[in-house]
């Protein structure tokens, strides 16, 4: 039989909980969850637990919510826990002094086919750059961020309509198989650790996946039309894709969340629309258009085309 586990975890959003539960039903004990400090969000600016705590409460789990991951005191409680081992799942960078602590070592669950797509967003830039394939690595910390041993690694195929949404809640389920696979193998000493370094050349290319920023999320019409389709498809549902559309010498800001693709050469000039103002609503592109699907105008909840149609298809003339 073998020895029950200490475990530490390190995550913060909802893809981090699936691999947390996965754990919490296996024969090891989660001594302990660390995560994100709560945030003020919605009108009233409450104080907003993470997913990741809201599932340690709700099962009696300790939960550490440290600002600084160097404090003396938070590496104190890290020490006084005694953990064997520490699993990160959508977390911050860890410094040397938390990673190094755990006798069988801190390993990492990455959402892409690691070293490709290091970095903060990898399910969104797989699908901004129109990839086929994709999937999840786990990994040992090393001093550099996504860049230690590959313990192991599973492929899957990228639809050619699938969202970030949609690639997300995929790739969480199978990232908590993948962890719990690495759990055993790391117990059973049974790891066959492959360096990064080895599966690098000057031949392949290494993408990055950065963090999303505001500017990232902006469409330019003269990009052709498959070029903008993958950025809608890797931004949704959030952050979400937007453009501003003039009209009746008005600007809308509206976000884009699902749409189609029309090869056809455009009547007219990149960044305008066409509308029958109740079935269709598509924008120019450089070599097509794209039929809008589902969108967000300002100040409004997301809809269908038709009910963006019915409701506000008038003010676009």
């Amino acid at each position: 039989m073998k020895n029950r586990l200490r475990i530490v975890f390190f995550g913060t959003p909802e893809f981090a909980v699936a691999s947390l539960e996965r754990l919490a039903k296996g024969d090891d004990c989660i001594a302990a969850v660390v995560t994100a400090p709560d945030k003020p969000a919605g009108r009233g600016l409450r104080l907003k637990h993470s997913p990741v705590k809201e599932y340690a409460l709700k099962n009696n789990i300790p939960v550490l919510q440290p600002v600084n991951l160097k404090d003396e005191s938070f590496l104190q409680e890290l020490t006084n826990i005694k953990p064997d081992i520490q699993v990160v799942v959508a977390f911050r960078i860890l410094p040397r002094e938390v990673w190094s602590l755990p006798s069988l070592g801190t390993f990492n669950l990455h959402s892409s086919l690691l070293p490709d797509y290091r970095g903060a967003a990898p399910i969104n830039w797989v699908l901004i750059n129109g990839e086929t394939e994709t999937g999840i690595t786990t990994f040992f910390l090393e001093d550099t961020i996504d860049t230690g041993n590959i313990i192991f690694q599973e492929k899957t195929s990228i639809a050619a309509d699938e969202t970030a949404g949609e690639l997300h809640d995929r790739l969480k389920i199978m990232g908590a198989e993948l962890v719990m696979k690495t759990m055993d193998a790391i117990q059973a000493d049974a790891t066959r650790q492959i360096s990064q370094h080895d599966l690098t050349s000057l031949e392949k290319i290494i993408h990055r996946a950065p963090k999303i920023y505001k500017e990232d999320c902006h469409i330019n019409w003269r990009n052709n039309v498959l070029h903008i389709y993958n950025l809608i498809r890797g931004l949704s549902p959030y952050p979400g894709a937007f453009t501003e559309l003039d009209s009746g010498g008005q600007s809308y800001y509206l976000k884009i969340f699902k749409a189609d693709l029309e090869y056809n050469s455009p009547t007219i000039d990149p960044g305008c629309f066409l509308t029958d103002h109740k079935s269709f609503f598509k924008i120019a592109a450089n070599d097509g258009y794209l039929h809008l699907r589902e969108l967000q105008i300002s100040g409004r909840r997301p809809m269908g085309i038709n009910e963006f149609l019915r409701g506000f298809g008038k003010i676009f003339t």
